[in-house]
């Protein structure tokens, strides 16, 4: 990999970037951190402000802040790496994405939203009763967002720091840890959600104009076609073929490149498989923390569909500005990108097993002129703040809210604010010290990786959230039982899969059928219906939770105004010191003047969002209290914004329809 570079005097240089790439770097981070910092000023010191952002976001902000928190850093290298390698069939999950998050807002949030929670791992504690179930979905939760989300991010984004800078790859990682946790500790997430707003704007504009480039540099979107049928390269032909091996097509591009739907059998993504992608889209987008948090911290039920709606627009954009350009920077750089021979891949970019991941970096930094450079620098940096930022947050979220009050029953609102900060900080060292894991299990397409991994651990997640959602039947018993055969038989396929490893195309594949022919697309599905069967089955056989235990915890319950019964009747902290019965417990953190306060206590304290810690507002009479936590849980519309959001949610999936009959 590239070094930190010298000149002649031994100064130290900016790798491809100039001054002028630094300065705009420079700038724009100081920019976003004044404006994450300021916006949440007001939101910092309660549980709910910080964990939900008050609850006040408008549905600009949610849309925009669910796309951010999606399209990060892996998606720009991924992507644009999976373009080049087999053309634009990974963009199906993308277009898959656009039903899926219209799901989230007309089947999925009118649940949240009215059962008044603020984790996953907490809708279901109040859906089946006990604990066991919501402790062992946090502890899961936690170890695919260190393992998988912030891993992914994390060597996507260092490959393009690599590329671009020439920079120490562990002192960059460390920066942008630094940065990112900057943001979640200080700000919570009124500071992470603006930041998605801006750096939404910024990584639009700056990949608009990439694509633009790139297609006037090969002649259209005929260019591309015509160029990418041909741009394979030259050791393909001095090694694999010439020297007579038995398998000649490393390194060709496959037939069907410009295909979203590929053979069952030999396709990369095999069409039926889009069945397993939409289970694996379901958990992602309708039962995963770090995305429901963002609908759940807008102002009203519209303002979170229409969240939805903007998120659903925004993810038609990848096809165009992410998998399109990584097939042209197969075109302009096929013996780099496209590498087949091992010996070479290693001295391309550091990993044998290919160099596809590098496509959008080295576009960036051979076609845009400088200043550009740095913009897109920014924007690839943005991305992957975005992410990391939304990752610290909802983990923060999840441990404090889900994890530490059963350590810390008693535990006052600064504390459960402290522990959240902490958190943010343990993530911090924990994804340092997987740094040179990451490292070490680099493969071709780092998109595909995740999509395993996920293939692995979530349909059984996706299978209970369902049933729990539309099936009243389904018993805690049924669920956990489900959710841990789920557990055995994804891990023994995980092991298998990264224990043999995919061999290289030159080389026999000597894997049992069970991996080889076997698609991860394929075996989620198997998972999904296994778990589903399982809870079935075991639920028939158990006695139901009867119903008034239920209101508005399903689907059909979500408008009734019954009074529910907690089947573990103990008290939950509030997040606002209103709905719960812990509204003792406030914090009496600010009653000394700040004056009298020494300036390091006050440095802390800011830092932990208890410099002045809000209160509920001891003038409201008792109807006012309860007036305002049933508008917290309201799902009622106004007749114009649901016609809207209908309208709207109508016109998205004909256009999501159409690009999948076009490019099917």
């Amino acid at each position: 990999m590239a070094g930190v570079l010298q000149n002649e005097s031994g100064g130290t240089s900016f790798g491809k970037l100039d001054v002028g790439d630094i300065v705009v770097i420079v700038l724009y981070f100081a920019l976003i951190l004044f404006a994450g910092l300021w916006t949440s000023r007001k939101n910092r010191g309660s549980v709910g402000g910080y964990f939900l952002a008050g609850r006040n976001m408008h549905w600009a902000l949610v849309g925009s802040s669910l796309f951010a928190s999606n399209v990060g850093s892996l998606h720009f290298v991924g992507l644009a790496g999976s373009g080049a390698e087999n053309g634009i069939s990974i963009a199906v999950y993308e277009l898959d994405a656009i039903f899926v998050v219209l799901m989230l807002g007309w089947l999925f949030l009118p649940v949240y939203i009215a059962s008044g929670i603020y984790t996953m791992p907490e809708y279901l504690r109040k859906r089946f009763g006990g604990q066991r179930i919501r402790i062992y979905l946090a502890v899961l939760a936690l170890a695919m967002y260190i393992f998988t989300k912030i891993s992914a991010d994390l060597f996507a984004g260092a490959i393009f720091i690599e590329q671009a800078l020439g920079w120490n790859f562990y002192l960059a990682v460390i920066l942008l840890l630094a940065i990112a946790a900057l943001f979640t500790i200080a700000g919570g997430l009124t500071a992470v959600m603006w930041t998605d707003f801006i750096q939404t704007i910024i990584m639009m504009f700056g990949a608009v104009a990439l694509v633009i480039m790139a297609f006037i540099e090969v002649g259209g979107f005929e260019g591309m076609r015509h160029g990418y049928e041909r741009a394979i390269p030259n050791t393909t032909y001095q090694k694999y073929y010439i020297e007579g091996q038995t398998n000649i097509t490393c390194g060709f591009p496959r037939e069907d490149f410009l295909h979203l739907f590929r053979d069952p059998k030999t396709g990369d993504l095999p069409w039926p498989g889009i069945i397993g992608l939409t289970i694996n889209s379901i958990w992602y987008w309708c039962a995963d923390q770090v995305i429901v948090q963002r609908s759940l911290a807008a102002k009203d039920f519209s303002h979170a569909k229409g969240g939805s709606i903007l998120c659903g627009y925004l993810k038609m954009l990848p096809l165009f500005i992410l998998v399109f350009p990584g097939m042209i920077a197969r075109i302009l750089y096929t013996d780099t990108v496209a590498c087949v021979d091992p010996d070479i891949c290693e001295s391309v970019c550091g990993s044998r097993a290919g160099c596809s991941n590098i496509a959008y970096p080295t576009l960036v930094l051979d076609l845009m002129p400088g200043g550009a450079r740095g913009l897109m620098l920014a924007v690839m940096l943005s991305a992957l703040m975005s992410s990391l930022t939304s990752i610290f947050n909802s983990s923060s979220t999840i441990f404090t809210i889900d994890i530490w009050r059963k350590i810390r029953k008693g535990a006052t609102d600064a504390e459960l604010l402290i522990v959240g900060r902490v958190c943010v900080l343990a993530l911090v060292v924990i994804s340092i010290l997987w740094v040179p894991i990451i490292q070490a299990s680099q493969g071709s397409q780092l998109f595909v990786y995740i999509q395993q991994v996920s293939s692995f651990l979530q349909p059984p997640i996706c299978a209970v959230f369902l049933l729990a959602i539309f099936w009243s039947g389904i018993t805690e018993a049924g669920a956990f039982w489900s959710l841990m055969l789920g557990l055995v038989a994804g891990t023994i396929r995980f092991v298998l899969e990264f224990t043999y490893g995919e061999p290289g195309c030159d080389q026999p594949d000597n894997r049992p059928d069970l991996i080889k022919n076997f698609h991860y697309l394929y075996f989620g599905i198997f998972l999904f219906l296994l778990t589903g069967a399982t809870a079935v089955v075991v639920s028939l056989f158990g006695t139901p939770i009867h119903e008034k235990h239920l209101q508005r915890l399903t689907y059909w319950t979500r408008h009734s105004q019954l009074p529910r019964e907690d089947i573990d009747t103990r008290s939950e902290v509030d997040c606002d010191g209103v709905i719960e019965d812990n509204k003792d417990e406030n914090l009496e953190i600010g009653d000394t003047p700040e004056d009298d306060v020494p300036w390091w206590k006050y440095c802390f304290n800011w830092m932990c969002g208890i410099e002045k810690q809000d209160r509920p507002d001891v003038t409201l009479s008792e109807a006012e209290i309860k007036a305002k936590a049933a508008a917290m849980l309201s799902i009622t519309e106004e007749n114009k914004w649901r016609r809207f959001c209908a309208v709207n949610a109508v016109i998205l999936m004909t256009l999501a329809v159409f690009l999948c009959g076009f490019f099917g």
